[in-house]
């Protein structure tokens, strides 16, 4: 899932409208940066520029602060710029500042989803229509485009991209007198695989599975019976490598070696160079089960649960409302799902985060480091999932899963996102003035050059701004939800913010000392407001 959205499809602010606007003030040098190379000079300890310049005039500069503690005051081409400590500032015309990379002026709005039971009895809006139906997928070669190959296939080729699922199958005879099936100690069976997730499956039942980015190594311990045997081995891709030197060639799915280990130390078969028989993706995948209605739907009591490899299907109503709607997968393990033959993607809540690294603390400034700033330790990566309104009908609506490792479909609920939670900006000054927001559909002229503004919309339409919690224009301190006032502070910040803002759904206010006054000289300051709608 997706490093800029808290669920598939609803932005995760401030990190998306970051994003977002680095990409738009890189986009003003465009001309510059690819017609020519930089020009690298220093500006101070630790400080630099990197100006591309080109002989029909385009401009841009970056200037960098790549020291990790202090901020620092630079001048470049005549003119003072304020470089927060591991920080670049993009001036696309080499005067303007369009952008800070450690300066959010994205909007905070935290996140919050109210449950609504999917049981029959949990007495919400978005009860089932019916009960769950199920289809039990096959076990192993079930379809009849199943070939023969000697030895093990690499995933990602032989799939071709028809599905993420591929089937490796093989039957063996054990002869009764052989070690494997000595009384009172089990087989092993050694899978070694390039990822990401591996089903064994004895003789029609699950034996064990495993999961990794790259690599998976298991020994299994089986059950064998004499005579004939079935090894069905299905391999997962959740992701394919998209960096890194020749990630192209890094491949996927059971690439051996493959062995079956006696117990006890003694005879070992080499099954990786054997016949073995593929299978590429799911019948269910065939038939359309996500998007086609089918008759083969069982919808008799018990419902199977905790099993591997099960379609479920139910119906419900949507919530009432027009807040965004998601789906909690709370309860069950790992599959893929669909709402009205809608793909809402592969869902995995028991994926849970390593319960090492985290902290109260965050700080930007120094290298990266896969550790840095965690949070959610211990918990699950994701466990809610968008379902846009657009594909909802008021009743009627299909909910298909299909549940790999074996969850129990009737504990997920529906969330909507609350709405009148707090919405929190904070936006600094360029400097030098006038310019931090920039158009990014033409050149840069002094007729789109505007100084920052502050805006705030209401997430929902029918919404307004009805309260102004907190209100800043200087060296305002904390977060959103807990914002101070710093030694530098414009007196009017509140009443002004108040007044442009509250009773409409959104409203804009110019970052500036035009506004605010003169609270304090020689500091940037910056504008932070914390609103309320209702």
């Amino acid at each position: 899932m997706s490093l800029f959205y808290s669920l598939k499809g609803l932005l995760r602010q401030p990190k998306w409208g970051h994003l977002r606007d680095l990409h738009k003030a890189i986009k003003l040098c465009e001309d510059a940066l690819i017609a020519t190379d930089p020009t690298i000079s220093s500006l101070g300890s630790n400080l630099e520029a990197a100006v591309y310049k080109t002989a029909s005039g385009s401009c841009a500069a970056f200037l960098a602060n790549v020291g990790t503690k202090s901020d620092a005051t630079v001048s470049f081409n005549g003119e003072s710029y304020h470089l927060p400590a591991w920080s670049v500032s993009i001036l696309p015309d080499c005067k303007n500042v369009a952008f800070n990379t450690a300066k959010i002026n994205s909007a905070t709005e935290p996140t919050a989803f109210a449950r609504q039971s999917l049981k029959p009895d949990g007495g919400s809006s978005a009860e089932l229509g019916s009960e769950w139906s199920y289809i039990k997928e096959p076990i192993g070669i079930s379809k009849a485009d199943a070939f023969l190959k000697p030895g093990l296939l690499e995933q990602i080729n032989t799939t071709a991209d028809k599905s993420d699922y591929l089937w490796y199958s093989l039957r063996m005879d054990i002869k009764g007198d052989e070690t494997f099936l000595d009384e009172g100690s089990k087989a092993v069976l050694h899978i070694e695989s390039l990822g990401q997730v591996v089903y064994a499956f004895i003789n029609g039942k699950l034996a064990g599975s495993g999961h990794g980015k790259q690599k998976i190594s298991l020994d299994i311990p089986i059950n064998l019976v004499a005579g004939k045997n079935t090894v069905d081995l299905l391999s997962v891709t959740v992701g394919l490598a998209n960096y890194g030197a020749f990630f192209d060639l890094v491949g996927a799915g059971i690439t051996g070696p493959v062995t079956l280990k006696s117990a006890k130390g003694g005879s070992s078969i080499d099954l990786a160079s054997q016949q073995w028989t593929y299978q590429v993706g799911l019948k269910g995948e065939d038939t359309g089960l996500g998007a086609v209605d089918s008759s083969e739907w069982v919808s008799k009591s018990p419902l199977p649960t905790k099993q591997p490899l099960i379609w479920y299907k139910t119906t419900f109503d949507a919530p009432s409302g027009s807040e965004p709607v998601a789906i909690d997968f709370t309860g069950t393990v790992k599959g893929i799902a669909w709402v009205n033959g809608q793909s809402i993607g592969r869902y995995w809540p028991t994926s849970i985060a390593g319960n090492g690294g985290c902290t109260d603390s965050c700080d930007y400034r120094g290298s990266y480091r896969a550790n840095k700033c965690l949070k959610n330790c211990g918990k699950p990566s994701q466990t809610l999932y968008h379902v846009p309104r657009s594909w909802l009908k008021p009743s009627g609506n299909t909910l298909v899963l299909f549940e790999e490792m074996g969850g129990d479909p009737t504990q997920i609920s529906f969330g909507t996102k609350q709405t009148g939670s707090n919405l929190c900006l904070t936006v600094s000054q360029s400097h030098p003035p006038p310019v931090d927001t920039w158009t990014s559909d033409s050149k840069i002229s002094n007729r789109n050059r505007t100084r920052p503004v502050l805006s705030l919309q209401c997430p929902v339409s029918t919404q307004v701004i009805s309260s102004i919690k907190f209100a800043s224009f200087g060296t305002p301190k904390g977060t959103c939800g807990s914002f101070t006032s710093g030694s530098c502070n414009s007196s009017r910040s509140l009443s002004l913010v108040q007044k442009a803002c509250i009773g409409s759904r959104s409203c804009n206010i110019e970052v500036s000392t035009r506004v605010f006054g003169e609270p304090c000289r020689g500091v940037v300051k910056s504008l932070a407001v914390e609103a309320s709608c209702s």
